[in-house]
This record gives C-alpha cells, structure tokens and sequence, in this order.
C-alpha cells in the first residue's frame, strides 16, 4: 500500500518531447485518450518535423505533443507546459524556453552522454551543473531502467530500449491517476501477432506506473475532476477524423455516394486514410497520380450524380484551380478541403498556417466565386464539413474547406450526435424533362435555375430524356448550349456571383459575444484561432476591461449583418495566422479601419500574447 498523497488540481498541461522515433506522438495521444475517458476536457498540439526520420538527437529531429486537461471547459492546448518530459539533451534545449520557472522536468538521463549533448551545444551536461536549479528536476535513467525491466524478452537491446516512451506513459499516467487500460486494448490490437513485442511494451507501461508508485523521487500524485459536460456519449477526436466523419453523415443524409479523389499531401492525408476504411457506407476512395487527376475524378463523380470531394493542402488546391474553375462553370457541387501549412512551397509542411484564404477567395481565372467555409475546432470540423456539404448541393457550386494543421492533428472531445441531431439534406436529382422545343415536344434544359437557389437541375448522365452536354466553354442560359454572346456572358457571370451571394440568407447572422453590451473593442477571428482568442478574452474580461468577440465560420459569403456589426465598435482587431488576409477582405468590402495582429511562425496564438494585445486596445 502506497503512503503518498494525492493533490487535486483544476487543470495541468503537460509536453513530452524527444526524438522523432521516441515514440512522443503515440506516447502523448495515447495520455489524451486515457484523459479523455476521464472526462477531462483537453485540447492537443502535436509538433513534428517534416522529414520521416529527421538527424537523430538534433534539434530539427525534435518531436513534441502538448496536452492540456482540466475539470473546465478548455479552450487551447495551453501556452506553456507545467511539466516537461525530454527524452534527450536535444528535446530539453529545444523546449527549456517555453517551461516556466518551478514547473517539472523529467529527464532521461541516460540520453545525457557526451556525444548527444555536443549534438545540440551543450558544453557542460546541465544535469550535473546548477543551470537547471530553476526548476523541480527528476533526472530518471528511463532508458536502462526500460531495459532492465524487460530482461526476461527474447529482444535485442534497441528493441527494448523502443518500449522507454511506454515506461515514461506509466510514469505520467501513475502521477495524474491516468487508467492504462485503454492502452492495454490499443497494444494488444496493435501488436497481436509480435507476442514477443506486446509484452515488453505492456511490461514498460506496468514498470513506469510502479516505478512512481515505489520510488522516493516522486512523493506526490495529482488528480483532476472530470469537467461538467452536457449528457451524451463522447470520444477523443482529431480535426481530420472528424471532417471524414462529416463527410460520411452528409453522404447518408443526402443520398448520394460520397467519391473522394485525392492525393496524399500533408497535413491532409488522414482523411483519404479514414475515408479507404469506411466502404461499408458506399465511401469510394480514389488515390490519383497528382492532385490535378484527384480532383478530375471527384468533379467527375459529382458530374455522374455523387457527391465529389478532394482533400489537399496549400500547393495542391493550387494545381486544382483550373478544375474548380470548370466546376464553377458547370454549376456541379463539388466540396475542396485545403488543410493549410506552412508555405510558401512546401514552406513547413507539418506546421500550421491560415494564409490561404485569398487563393481559395480568388485563386482562379476569370470570375469564378466559391462558397468558403472554416471550421473553428477539431470537433466543429465533423459540423463544418456537412454544412460544406449543404452549400454545395443545395447550390450546385463547388465550396472549400478551410482547416489547418493545427486542427487537423489536435484533438478534443467530440459528443457524438445521434441520427436525431443531424440535419435532413436530400438530395432531388432531376428525373423528368423541364421544357419544351418549339414544337412542344418535352426537353432538358440543363442551365434551368431555380428561382430562390438560382441552382440548376442535376441529372445523372445517361437518364432517358435527360441528355445534356457540360463543358469549360461558356454556356447559354437555360438550355446549355455553347454561347459566345457577350450579353450572355455577362448575364451568366453576374448569375454566378449572385447564386453565392444568395447563400448569405441560409447561414446565420454572426453572434456577438458581449456580455456587457458595452464593449467599444471587438475581437474578430476565424478558423483555429478561435480558442486562443476566446481565452484570450476572458482573461482580458477578468481585468474589468469590456471586450466583445465573433467569429466567422463562413468567409464567402459573409454573413448578413457582418457590416453592421463591424461598424457597431471603435475598434475592431483581427488575429490572423497570415499576413492580414481576412483584415484586408474586410476593408476592401466595408471601408471599415480594421486592425491586424498576426503571426506566421507556424505555431497557434498563444493565449497571453493575444491577452496583452486585447487589453492594450480596450484600455487604449
């Protein structure tokens, strides 16, 4: 029986940092998930490099997973951890910065070699000097410590000491009473035929959680209520894992077969992976040869009565203009999912950005206008991604997408809805004629429109009755035909506009949080940024200061009284991960004197570095 205490506390945040074959992501989702069965609420922030295997003990190899779990509602993944675990010299120099004075550190000490810290630039190993006096350090020999544990297996030492990140994941789950269960099942599924290899890992994970239970190093343990939340069933999900789940409900509730044509590009590629697993709902999964050939294959899916989908980030919706540009043309649904990063280029392929709103706004020749939609969550993408869905059927137009890497691979509690929550989206493709010839005799008129969606009939090819021709070339009004009559064009380019125009009066109007109903300041965000400036208004609320914030889900069209609120306040402040691009839409369209604070360093905002801003506007 152990004699330790046990601490309650309201929230902590925690990082595990170490090389890239550490194991830190798997160590760290596998901590969120026992967390979230909790019924802590948490958010996550991986951060990985680029390359598969970047220089072992390097600082551009360091991989890091940040956790925040409370028994509150949680808004970011925190702006610096409480406790760090570094896994060598390389992941404590490249995360020392952001941990504050007191907070813990655990070190694998025996990564702290003469060769591994000459790798980063130490000169002295900061475990055996005063520089780390700062902080409650628990210098733990994790590797050799993994290694004897696992004296029994018929393994190779590097195979044993690969089990160091699930001995590290029993030492935390022991200090926050985390349940290990739930990573018992996920090991044994994962390696069911490797005996040899599940059993050092679970023998890792029982020898982490006994050595805190027993060593004198560790004296206290911490625990943290779960957070109230509204009744339901719950998981832990990831921003891509929930825009598949989306697509997958949008498919049901409309109807219609869901195609997805995609190329693998990060960060967007687990959803082309979700989806190749879910043909038991009639998911079709194309994996082209190039992102051009992906999108040809959805557009051509939605042209033959599915409903067409690509995935890609930055670089490929680049290669997919010209086809979104004849989606436009062709008045087709089709949904374009652009998970953004780092650019330009292949810019930071694994970091998160927001800087592609102006190509999804206008990255297409001619006049060619979208619907644009942005998730604000990893939960609210499963929401956002039916909703791209609506637009796009509902309007015959083709709608983007916009998440980014940091909610693609973040994660937070998602309450699963039931069939009940889920709105009814059917689809009516076209069966009968809709015309007469000049004779009388029943025709197509494929370029018919409605008179409130200004959407046109969609017939599946091949329907008796129903022949219709589509192309790039401009067509005329109702009946399709090719058409080079200028007092044509202008009448179709103008129909076009106004049938994304028109989408305004089937989204909401923005809601304003203000709770005074005095505040002169207004913070405005979209996307990702909304819980760093969420959180960020609450502290600055906290001071006495009166701040009021909104945010866009739709940023084409804006919603209809976008105008009017923005010239409600004296100030309007724009957090963006960009260089100004919603805060330079927003004054060419409202002549109003936006003010943009913005950052590009492929991280999310941090919450106290929004805070000072905020308050210095609303006291200003």
């Amino acid at each position: 029986m152990s004699s330790k205490s046990t601490e309650r506390l309201g929230r902590v945040i925690i990082r595990f940092a170490g090389d890239s074959g550490d194991g830190m992501q798997l160590t760290g989702d596998r901590f969120t998930a026992e967390t979230a069965s909790l019924g802590n609420d948490l958010s996550t922030l991986p951060n990985f490099p680029a390359e598969i295997r970047a220089p072992q003990g390097t600082l551009p190899g360091v991989s890091s997973f940040q956790v925040q779990f409370a028994d509150h509602d949680v808004l970011t993944p925190g702006d610096a951890p409480d406790v760090l675990v570094a896994m060598n010299p390389a992941a404590l120099r490249a995360n020392l910065g952001d941990l504050p004075r007191g907070a813990t550190l655990i070190v694998n000490a025996d990564e702290f070699g003469k060769r591994n810290l000459a790798k980063v630039g130490y000169t002295a190993n900061p475990l055996d000097d005063d520089s780390l006096e700062s902080w409650q350090v628990h210098s733990v020999p994790l590797t050799s410590i993994t290694v004897d544990a696992l004296e029994s297996f018929d393994l190779t030492r590097k195979d044993k000491e690969r089990a160091k990140n699930m001995f590290a994941l029993g030492l935390l789950s022991w200090m926050y009473n985390r349940p290990t269960d739930g990573t018992e099942s996920f090991l044994k599924t994962k390696f069911a035929a490797m005996p040899e290899i599940l059993g050092a890992n679970l023998a890792a994970l029982h020898a982490g959680h006994a050595y805190g239970e027993t060593t004198e190093s560790f004296a206290v343990s911490y625990a943290v209520s779960p957070a109230p939340m509204a009744a339901g069933t719950y998981r832990n999900i990831t921003g891509n894992l929930a825009l598949a789940y989306g697509f997958v409900a949008a498919s049901q509730r409309t109807g219609l077969p869901l195609v997805l044509g995609s190329y693998p590009i990060t960060p967007a590629s687990d959803v082309l992976h979700t989806l190749s697993t879910l043909k038991r709902f009639g998911v079709t999964t194309i994996q082209a040869e190039d992102e051009i050939a992906g999108v040809g294959a959805a557009l051509g899916a939605s042209y033959g009565g599915a409903l067409g989908l690509t995935t890609t980030s930055g670089p490929g919706l680049a290669l997919k203009s010209e086809t979104i540009g004849l989606a436009v043309s062709l008045e087709l649904p089709l949904v374009i999912v652009d998970v953004q990063r780092g650019g330009p280029s292949t810019g930071l392929p694994t970091k998160t950005e927001q800087a592609d709103l102006l190509q999804a706004m206008f990255g297409r020749n001619g006049e060619s206008p979208v619907a644009l939609v942005a998730p604000c969550s990893p939960t609210d993408c499963f929401d956002a991604a039916m909703e791209a869905v609506r637009i796009a059927t509902t309007y015959r137009t083709p709608v983007i997408l916009l998440s980014d890497g940091y909610l693609a691979n973040g994660s937070e509690p998602w309450r699963i809805p039931t069939i009940d929550d889920l709105p009814d989206m059917k689809v009516e493709l076209a069966t009968e004629p809709n015309g007469v010839d000049d004779e009388g005799n029943p025709v197509f008129h494929p370029y018919l429109h409605d008179d409130k969606t200004l959407a046109r009939p969609w017939a599946v090819p091949g329907t008796p009755g129903l022949e219709h021709r589509v192309g790039g070339i401009e067509k005329a009004d109702v009946t399709g035909n090719i058409s080079y009559d200028p007092d044509n064009h202008d009448h179709m380019v103008r129909l076009r506009q106004r049938k994304i125009d028109l989408v305004a009066d089937s989204i909401p109007e923005l809601e304003v949080d203000d709770p005074s109903g005095e505040a002169r300041v207004l913070v405005l965000g979209w996307g990702s940024t909304y819980g760093p400036i969420k959180a960020a208004t609450r502290l600055v609320r906290g001071t006495g200061a009166k701040v009021a914030q909104a945010h866009l889900r739709h940023l084409n069209p804006f919603p209809s009284n976008l105008g009017e609120v923005l010239r409600a306040y004296d100030r309007v402040i724009v957090p963006e991960m960009n260089l100004g691009q919603l805060a330079l839409l927003l004054r060419a369209k409202y002549l109003v004197d936006v003010r943009s604070h913005t950052s590009v360093r492929g991280l999310p905002f941090m919450t106290s570095e929004l805070a000072d801003v905020i308050s210095q506007e609303a006291t200003s």
